[in-house]
């Protein structure tokens, strides 16, 4: 399970991305953006069989005996004899985007054949014209077993050029015990016997989505009136102290600590935290909660495009998705991997498919929504407000 000193949804900009940012926008993003039919390079999968995958540090399968090793990738190598060079050089979505996006502003080739971002970044990169299409004919694990909630995001519809690799919920985690009542809804939050004892996510793109929520916000087609109230109403929390402060990863320690008794939270931490302190709660509020999705995309001139897409579908299979899902504890993105789980002869894998923070119930899923991304035209405004408020 992945280490809580971690948390892929909640790491900060970078300050090289938001120059690059500052530059695209500047100049015209349009002028940066390459259209459909100029970002492929010739594909040398058949001649080299190999393919380059950038991940995230801790957000895969490993051997418990010999944590170099990963398991499922090495099975889709054992199967097509592609060689996968992983690294895990992910540490921040603005990060990678200011280490790659020079490249694909200037038509030239990243040395990525496959990289994970978080969908909010995704759809920059949309966008921007910097993802290629994937072929999904050669692909028909993806097309028969995609979560159907994730088929078709805002930025791209159809998922044509993403495909998620995990995905999570926003929510709320709280101590139950200690609090000594639950919580059901975002306003739960706000009650005077919280005051100082809450924590929000620092990020805009971690954020946003649950608050207007719990304004009673559609999020699949926000407006900026929408978000400047649900701004007015947390400066006023802040004004009168009620928010302890604005956090990144590290919400985990104040929560378990006792220095927070709720908090913005992350399925997949919940679990964990669950393991340590069975008082640790998770709830997806009833006004709703935020599906999210990190996803797999194929940048401009990829060397080894057909490679790359044969190792998206690998991890399509209900059989892998599922040695995965009980590896990293997130929202899988294959519904049918509950059953392999199921069919387990492992207590612990068996469990898990019964969990609804890995694989969702109907009635959760009715809660559940995928937030319209914030458009770069939007962006510069919100993010001064949110940043102001936040201290950022």
């Amino acid at each position: 399970m992945p280490e809580l000193a971690f948390s892929r949804r909640a790491m900060l900009s970078g300050l090289g991305a938001a120059g690059l940012s500052a530059a695209l926008t500047g100049c015209g993003v349009p002028a940066a953006y390459v259209p459909e039919e100029r970002r492929g390079g010739p594909d040398r999968s058949e001649g080299e069989r190999s393919v380059s995958f950038s991940n995230w540090p801790l957000y895969i399968d490993t051997d418990e005996e010999d944590e170099e090793r990963r398991p499922t990738l090495d099975a889709f190598s054992r199967r097509t004899g592609i060689e996968v060079r992983y690294t895990e050089e992910i540490n921040d979505n603005d990060e990678f985007f200011g280490k790659v996006g020079p490249a694909l502003m200037n038509r030239q080739d990243t040395g990525h054949d496959l990289v994970v971002v978080s969908d909010w970044m995704a759809a920059r990169f949309v966008h921007l014209g910097w993802a290629q299409r994937m072929d999904r004919e050669a692909q028909p694990n993806v097309g028969r077993h995609l979560d159907p909630q994730l088929r078709s995001p805002a930025f791209d519809a159809g998922r044509l050029h993403t495909v998620p690799w995990q995905s999570g919920i926003t929510g709320i985690a709280y101590d139950r015990r200690a609090l000594g009542r639950e919580i059901r809804s975002v306003r739960d939050l706000w009650k005077p016997d919280l005051a100082g004892k809450v924590t929000l996510f620092s990020g805009l793109d971690e954020s946003f989505a649950l608050l207007m929520q719990g304004d009673g916000v559609d999020v699949t087609r926000w407006t900026e009136s929408d978000f400047h109230r649900m701004c007015d109403r947390v400066e006023d929390l802040v004004r009168r102290r009620h928010i302890r402060r604005f956090t990144g990863n590290d919400y985990t320690s104040d929560l378990s600590s006792g220095d927070v008794l709720a908090c913005q939270a992350y399925s997949g931490d919940a679990i964990q935290l669950q393991a340590d302190n069975p008082d640790i709660e998770f709830v997806v509020p009833e006004e709703g909660g935020e599906l999210w999705a990190e996803s797999l995309l194929v940048p401009n001139l990829a060397r080894h495009k057909a490679n790359a897409e044969a190792l998206v579908d690998h991890y399509y299979d209900p059989e892998v998705a599922a040695e995965l899902a009980a590896s990293v504890n997130y929202v899988c993105p294959v519904p049918a991997a509950r059953e392999v789980l199921a069919g387990s002869g492992d207590r612990e894998r068996a469990e898990l498919a019964g969990n609804p923070l890995v694989f969702p119930d109907e009635e959760m899923r009715r809660r559940l929504a995928v937030a319209r991304d914030i458009t770069s035209v939007e962006r510069r405004a919100l993010a001064r407000r949110w940043n102001a408020i936040v201290g950022l």
